[in-house]
C-alpha cells in the first residue's frame, strides 16, 4: 500500500471513528428521553390518572397533531418576539458594555442603575410595560429584551476588561490607537464571555415573551397556554409547553453553531 494511500485510510479511520463516537454520544440523552417518555406513558394508564390532569404521551402527539395549525398560529408571534427582544436586548447590552469600559464615569453612573431594574421581577414589571406599550407586539419585545439584557451587559464587561495586561502594554508601545485595541485585543478576548451570556439569553427571551402573553395577547404560546389551562385541555397545554420549548433550544443551537463559527481558536 503507497503513502497517500495509508494516509487516507487513517484519516478514514478517524473520521468514522469521530463519527460513532459523535452517536453515541447523541444516543445516551436520546435514549432517556424515550425511556422517560415510556415511564411516563405506563405511569399515566397503570394508575388511571385523569387526562386534564396529566395526558398520557400519546395524547400530547394526538393533539399535536390534530390541532398543529393553531399550535403555529400561536408560536410565530412568540417566535417574532423572542428573537426581536433576543437582538435588541443583547445589542443593547453589548454597547452600554463598550461605553462602561472606555468610560469609568458612565460605569460608575449607570451600572447601579442597571443593578436596580436587573433585581425588579420580570412578573412585577410585565404589566407596567403592558400598560405603557399596550398589548402589542412591542411590549413583549421589550420584556424579552430586558430579560436579556443584564447577563449579557455583566459578561461583556468582564470580558472586555479581561485583557492581558502585557498585550495592553504592548499595543501602548506600539502606538495603537484606541479603536485598534478595541478591535484586535478587547473584543476578541471578551467572545467568550460574550457567548456565554447569549446561550443563556437564547432561553430566557422566550421566557421574557411568554411572560408578556400572560399579561396581555390574544395570540403566542403565552396566550394559548392560559386559555388552555382555564378550558382544562392538559394534552394542548403539555403541547404548547413541548413547543416552547422547543424555541429555546433552537434559538440555543443556534447561538452554539453561531459561536463554533465565530470563535475557531
Amino acid at each position: 500500500m503507497s503513502t497517500s494511500e495509508t494516509t487516507i485510510a487513517k484519516s478514514s479511520y478517524r473520521l468514522s471513528g469521530h463519527t460513532v463516537k459523535r452517536l453515541y454520544n447523541f444516543s445516551i440523552p436520546l435514549g432517556t428521553a424515550i425511556a422517560l417518555l415510556l415511564i411516563w406513558q405506563l405511569g399515566v394508564r397503570i394508575f388511571n390518572v385523569p387526562i386534564y390532569i396529566a395526558p398520557a404521551p400519546s395524547d400530547v402527539a394526538d393533539i399535536f397533531y390534530r390541532e398543529f395549525p393553531l399550535l403555529m398560529r400561536n408560536f410565530w408571534p412568540t417566535f417574532m418576539e423572542s428573537v426581536a427582544g433576543f437582538f435588541i436586548g443583547n445589542l443593547t447590552a453589548v454597547l452600554i458594555a463598550i461605553a462602561f469600559v472606555h468610560s469609568r464615569l458612565v460605569e460608575r453612573a449607570f451600572f447601579p442603575i442597571a443593578v436596580f431594574i436587573n433585581t425588579i421581577p420580570i412578573l412585577a414589571i410585565a404589566p407596567i410595560l403592558v400598560l405603557i406599550f399596550g398589548p402589542g407586539m412591542t411590549a413583549k419585545v421589550v420584556i424579552a429584551a430586558l430579560i436579556c439584557f443584564f447577563p449579557t451587559l455583566v459578561n461583556m464587561v468582564r470580558g472586555l476588561q479581561s485583557v492581558s495586561p502585557q498585550a495592553l502594554e504592548l499595543a501602548r508601545i506600539l502606538s495603537a490607537s484606541k479603536s485598534e485595541v478595541f478591535w484586535k485585543i478587547r473584543l476578541p478576548s471578551s467572545l467568550p464571555f460574550m457567548f456565554s451570556a447569549l446561550k443563556i439569553a437564547s432561553t430566557t427571551c422566550v421566557i421574557g415573551a411568554i411572560v408578556g402573553e400572560w399579561i396581555g395577547a390574544n395570540v403566542g404560546l403565552g396566550a394559548l397556554i392560559i386559555e388552555s389551562t382555564f378550558n382544562f385541555r392538559a394534552p394542548l397545554l403539555y403541547a404548547t409547553v413541548f413547543i416552547s420549548s422547543g424555541l429555546s433550544v433552537l434559538l440555543f443551537v443556534s447561538v452554539t453553531i453561531a459561536e463554533k463559527l465565530i470563535i475557531r481558536w
